[in-house]
């Protein structure tokens, strides 16, 4: 059993590699362009929904109040007419980028240190690079990429966003593993 104050460099140089390479991910690569739409019509969507000055939140839509009510001929009939869906609704203000990046950076931070965690109560001192990359790189894989499933299965998200989302999970595992492989305390 390894404890977590051994493996601090680790993590935390992986936590970089992985907030570098979502970074050049994110912000030079064209594949998640397509992540998102545009409303048809945006501007008067915005102009019939401004008025209702919706709190941020989540929404679903048409909404029923119980399981019963889904039967109901009245939101059959809503579910026909449309539109059906969920949106968020953030506050009106600019979007924080600071913040959010650095809300990131606690969230990488957290995943190599529960991969840590992992790693060091089930792998020993003299475990080999390979051990040690396979419990990692799993660990940050299950954190980094299945947590997306969820919005394709409830949410309505295209398989092929939660696949790019599984695409960037594999780099960022594979960094991780990486990182805890060549720096696991002999």
């Amino acid at each position: 059993m390894i404890p977590l104050t051994e493996l601090w460099l680790p993590i935390l140089l992986s936590a970089i590699a992985v907030f570098v390479a979502s970074s050049i991910i994110h912000m030079a690569l064209p594949y998640h362009r397509s992540d998102y739409s545009r409303i048809p019509g945006e501007e008067k969507f915005l102009d019939a929904t401004r008025p209702l000055n919706l709190p941020p939140g989540h929404y679903v839509f048409p909404h029923c109040q119980s399981m019963k009510e889904t039967g109901t001929p009245e939101y059959q009939e809503k579910l026909k007419a449309g539109p059906v869906g969920m949106m968020t609704i953030l506050p009106n203000q600019p979007i924080n980028m600071g913040k959010s990046l650095g809300c990131w950076f606690v969230y990488i931070a957290v995943v190599s240190v529960f991969a840590a965690y992992l790693a060091g109560r089930t792998l020993s001192h003299e475990a080999p690079y390979l051990s040690v990359f396979r419990v990692a790189g799993t660990a940050a894989f299950a954190a980094y990429a299945l947590g997306h499933t969820h919005n394709s299965i409830w949410r309505g998200e295209r398989w092929s966003t939660t696949f790019k989302f599984y695409f960037d999970g594999l780099i960022y595992s594979l960094l991780t593993a990486g990182f805890f492989g060549w720096l696991w305390p002999r």
